[in-house]
């Protein structure tokens, strides 16, 4: 290794530990990274709430029978009721999703002695499908046309927005308003004049909305089944990137 290339690889080090992390707390660090000032990132949230325009709902039936094939052959029938109780409802069959077909044998654990196995009963099948509606206001008669067709398991409603993005719209200007304020404030603490803005990233929005407990019902009410949308809210977090200048 000649001399030269050895005093290059020193000054190159001694630069390197001459620019360490400045302060890193939560989710902002500020790191000297650049030769006309240190980096300062964090993230910035920003939620919207709103009354929800769809909801989907989950119904499904079960039926047991002594044979496999006899057990599927009723609830092919029972589910075509439900099908149609959904569509008369007014719902378009593309917005008509089976979500799941169980066949599972059934056994009676009871009265188990003397080392005697479990005594067969059937095959069991549990089969559900899954209905998005823009009708809110229709969703609790939605609900007891279910049931009265024959609907033993019933879940959600699950509400959301048909357009979330819509709802962020303002959000994302709200969140550059606030960091701008915090990257300035960072500055000022730190002894710099002001922070100029790098870069923004989009790290996504989320509407965590929690599925209501499974409903069992076995007959319909005379009186419709109140439902209450409330509101959904949606989250957006941008990702920002500030120099601070001197």
């Amino acid at each position: 290794m000649t001399k030269q290339m050895f005093m290059a690889m020193t000054a190159a080090l001694s630069l390197v530990a001459a620019t360490p992390a400045i302060a890193q707390q939560g989710g902002t660090m500020v790191t000297a990274a650049t030769a006309q000032g240190p980096i300062l990132s964090f993230s910035v949230s920003e939620e919207v709430r709103a009354r929800p325009d769809q909801a989907t709902i989950g119904a499904g039936v079960q039926t047991t029978a002594p044979t496999a094939v006899a057990a599927m052959q009723a609830n092919a029938a029972a589910m075509d009721k439900l099908i149609a109780a959904t569509k008369a409802q007014g719902i378009k069959v593309e917005n008509i999703q089976t979500s799941g077909i169980n066949l599972s044998p059934q056994y009676d654990y009871s009265n188990r002695s003397d080392g005697q196995p479990p005594r067969f009963l059937g095959y069991q099948v549990s089969n559900s499908v899954r209905a998005t509606t823009t009708d809110i206001a229709g969703i609790g008669p939605l609900l007891d046309a279910l049931v009265a067709a024959g609907g033993t398991n019933i879940d959600g409603p699950w509400f959301a927005m048909k357009d979330p993005d819509v709802m962020l719209v303002g959000a994302r200007g709200a969140a550059i308003k606030a960091a701008d304020a915090k990257a300035q404030d960072y500055a000022k603490l730190a002894g710099f004049r002001t922070a100029e803005l790098v870069a923004i990233g989009e790290g996504g929005f989320a509407g965590p909305q929690p599925p209501m407990p499974r409903v069992q019902m076995m007959a319909a009410e005379a009186k419709a089944t109140p439902v209450e949308p409330g509101q959904v809210g949606n989250t957006l977090t941008l990702n920002f990137q500030y120099r601070l200048v001197r």
